[in-house]
């Protein structure tokens, strides 16, 4: 099995494949990010499904790389026999979803081995396979699959193979279409003009990123990831693209990501109005304010890519999982927990959003006063946490903190933007949760904030005190807080979300999880904000170094096995990526502790300090 970071991502802003080093698809759901996959070796074996095409001789890639700013994959083998190239992509979808893979030969001729093992619904079901105008096609149920290719195919074993040899200056199209079974098969995709026009696609979309900070390359790989998690229909963004990889390798701690959490709204909103792809965070707030209308109690941490609401959790228990990293599930039952910081979060994000100077409707505002009505009479309950822990309810002092922030953004709303508000209450509120949080959430013995109201233990959340302005980073209480977070759970340098076993098992979970990649990245800016800037910008370069050969970090690294584990690529960590790179460039757009937004440009601020 490979490795997860062996893995690239293609994808056409509806779902997204994953294509390890050897040349196989071992991972796509169709038609959507959140559809059963039709190929999910990547959880089991290539009897769940994959779709390789490389070198007869096999063997990994001898390089690889995304041709510009695009998801179009380029991938070379040097051989005895010569050397090859395959281009791997996913047009933007049209009238169909369309996985196109080209063979190049470069040099000498190269025998060459395509096999093609289709299996429906997790790789629990095998199709009905049949030829149809000379194309490959198969059915099973509500799906449709077809082959185009001028390569001969023959069936062995439930599978369709081909052996073929590329001369240099061949080009050898294969173009795999999906569509719902009842439905009559599309249009024939040309391999060469959706070659071109995907690339184009992409060049457009890259155009219009406003970055001037350092780093730009990894900004932009990390923009064009976070475009390639968006479902177009909706505006919605996935916290990753698959389901089940482990944070542990061979523990139980494997969710399924495809789906779109609040908690991370206003990180990609910062991440996308920073970098000026202004559109996406307006499609991002558009389906932000879609999936949280109606009751402010029924407010859920997640919700699907299309706003849907019931994510019901089960297991398949035909899959070992990743390295046998069982069990593999699909849904996630966290979207039924009480967070009492998503309220905060929603209305932070929709605060950034204003302030950016993005129209806003009244309906927003009405919305978010229903969701403060209900923070105001819910912020001192107990609550699971950020991190979905599936023990006993508590006051977690980040949840709290985000109570506070979203009353902060009203009451900041009503003074900058004059809109209607009871905003004396709203400050008295604000103080109230303020010195709450202060009196119970502060171990002033060991000079930091705690995890949650009397623990012992700590949360890498904490980090982001400064961030949302609840205390400014010149504060000693956030110093100290930084300092105990670097010692406490930081391994290798790289953060921990929370020590599992403190405080006698606070997850209600077995086993442990890896150093979680955006909170590294908050360790990186919480340093910056206290001054230690030179380690900041060490911990981010050392963080750069974690990304895999095609720029893609997953949720989580393991500092013992030196090797990625999580859902990939992880949305979060993306995020943390762009974020950090503007906050250490200059080029932030932050919420400080009046609540004012502060941009700045890294050429502007370059260019003063020269002279």
């Amino acid at each position: 099995m490979p490795r997860i970071e062996d893995y690239a991502l293609l994808g056409d802003l509806h779902t997204a494949a994953l294509l390890s080093r050897d040349g196989a698809i071992d991972w796509l759901c169709l038609p959507r990010f959140d559809s059963p996959a039709c190929f999910a070796a990547l959880l089991h074996d290539e009897r769940a499904g994959t779709w390789r095409l490389a070198p007869a001789g096999g063997g990994p890639a001898t390089r690889r790389a995304y041709r510009g700013d695009s998801l179009v994959l380029s991938s070379e083998w040097d051989t005895p026999d010569g050397t090859v190239r395959v281009l791997d992509f996913m047009p933007p979808r049209g009238e169909a979803a369309d996985v196109v893979r080209i063979v190049e030969g470069v040099s000498g001729r190269v025998p060459m081995r395509m096999l093609l093992r289709l299996r429906f619904d997790y790789g629990h079901v095998t199709p009905w396979v049949h030829h149809e105008d000379g194309d490959f096609a198969a059915v099973a149920g509500p799906d449709a699959i077809w082959l185009r290719t001028p390569v001969p195919l023959h069936g062995e074993d439930l599978a369709t193979h081909a052996e073929f040899t590329v001369a240099a200056g061949d080009r050898v199209p294969f173009v795999l279409t999906h569509r719902a079974s009842h439905l009559p098969r599309p249009r024939h995709v040309d391999a060469e003009t959706a070659l071109r026009d995907t690339e184009g696609f992409w060049a457009d979309w890259a155009g219009r990123c406003r970055y001037d900070g350092a780093w730009p390359d990894a900004v932009r790989r990390a923009l064009v990831t976070l475009k390639g998690l968006t479902y177009a229909p909706t505006g919605g963004i996935l916290a990753a693209a698959t389901t089940s990889l482990p944070e542990q390798i061979g523990g139980p701690r494997n969710w399924d990501y495809r789906y779109c959490w609040l908690r991370d709204a206003t990180f990609t909103l910062q991440a996308l109005i920073g970098t000026g792809y202004h559109e996406e965070a307006r499609a991002w707030r558009e389906w932000l304010v879609r999936a949280v209308a109606g009751d402010p109690a029924d407010l859920q941490i997640m919700y699907g890519i299309d706003g849907s609401r019931r994510l019901p959790e089960s297991t398949l228990d035909w899959l070992a999982g990743y390295e046998g990293s069982a069990p593999v599930r699909v849904g996630n039952a966290a979207a039924d927990q009480f967070q009492l910081d998503v309220w905060g979060e929603v209305l932070d994000g929709l605060h950034l959003v204003r302030e950016a100077g993005i129209a806003t409707s009244h309906t927003a505002w009405d919305l978010q006063r229903a969701l403060l009505d209900f923070l105001e009479g819910h912020w001192d309950k107990p609550d699971n946490s950020l991190w979905e822990v599936r023990g006993p309810r508590r006051h977690f002092v980040h949840s709290k903190v985000m109570a506070w922030a979203g009353v902060d953004r009203a009451v900041r709303t009503v003074e900058r933007h004059g809109l209607d508000g009871p905003s004396g209450r709203w400050r008295a509120l604000r103080d109230r949760i303020h010195d709450d949080v202060c009196t119970h959430g502060y171990d002033a013995g060991r000079g930091t904030f705690t995890q949650f109201y009397g623990s012992r233990g700590l949360d890498a959340a904490l980090l982001l005190i400064p961030r949302v302005g609840f205390l400014p980073a010149s504060d000693p209480r956030v110093a100290g807080t930084v300092e105990a977070v670097r010692t406490e759970l930081a391994h290798d340098g790289f953060v921990s979300r929370y020590d599992p076993s403190a405080d006698g098992g606070v997850d209600g979970l077995p086993g442990g999880e890896a150093s979680f990649l955006a909170c590294s990245f908050w360790l990186a800016d919480a340093l910056h904000g206290i001054g230690r800037t030179a380690e900041a910008r060490d911990l981010f370069e050392r963080l750069l170094g974690l990304r895999n050969d095609v720029g893609l970090l997953a949720e989580e690294y393991d500092t013992r096995l030196r090797r990625q584990v999580g859902n990939t690529p992880q949305a979060f960590s993306m995020v943390g990526l762009v974020n950090t790179a503007r906050h250490l460039s200059g080029a932030s757009t932050t919420t400080d502790a009046t609540g004012d937004v502060q941009r700045g440009s890294y050429r502007r601020r370059r260019a003063r300090a020269a002279r």
